[in-house]
């Protein structure tokens, strides 16, 4: 539509929620159309933007609608939050992770999967690199659940995860799990500050670690 701004004098629209609900975009939107001398009129709003008393309204109302869009957004995320807080070990709406399965919004062990878990997390605590775990996985055709070889990215998401310690994370909220573990909370965080010290840059060598059911940053 605005590759062929000047085929047109202004955009019309039956409502003006349906052109943007972020005021950012709608006024930047606006500026484009004031430099290039055309209007933008809704017709349930009764507005114009030929004239300085409607430029006002539309700007006052939009803003409106930004922050009705945002407050239903904040509602939503409380709801999810307190929704996770309650939710006694269920998982939360994430697909089970290597080691795992769901049932019901429970999670169970995965035996053949846990096992190679748990060598995962020995390897890596007994002085092995991601390289060397990762080669021998592959070596021995242990793949990843979708078939895949391992590799460092995939391998970090499980040394990560403290799922494997009893623990699911949703946006910062940490809840117990009632499925068997891979390893100790002692173990899993033995590993993160492992892997911090092998960070380069100094400033970046932070560990996630578990503490109280929770998650720590802390410098290493």
């Amino acid at each position: 539509m605005m590759n062929d701004i000047e085929h047109w004098d202004a955009i019309a629209v039956v409502k003006m929620d349906r052109i943007h609900r972020n005021s950012r975009n709608f006024m930047a939107m606006m500026d484009f159309l004031e430099k290039k001398k055309r209007s933008f009129v809704s017709s349930s709003d009764s507005l114009d933007t030929s004239t300085a008393a409607g430029r006002f309204a539309m700007d006052i109302i939009q803003r409106i609608a930004q922050f009705e869009s945002e407050q239903i957004g904040e509602r939503t995320y409380f709801a999810m939050e307190e929704k996770a807080k309650m939710s006694d070990g269920k998982i939360m709406g994430f697909t089970a992770p290597f080691g795992y399965t769901a049932y019901k919004g429970e999670l169970f062990v995965n035996a053949e999967e846990m096992e190679t878990v748990k060598e995962i997390f020995k390897s890596y605590a007994s002085g092995m690199t991601m390289d060397e775990i990762c080669w021998r996985l592959n070596r021995n055709g242990i793949l990843t659940r979708k078939q895949n070889p391992w590799n460092k990215f995939n391998l970090r998401n499980i040394l990560h995860n403290p799922v494997y310690a009893g623990l699911m994370r949703w946006d910062g909220i940490f809840i117990r799990h009632n499925a068997d573990v891979a390893v100790t909370e002692k173990e899993f965080n033995d590993v993160q500050t492992m892997m911090a010290s092998k960070v380069r840059d100094p400033n970046k060598r932070r560990a996630s670690l578990i503490k109280e059911a929770g998650c720590v940053t802390t410098p290493v």
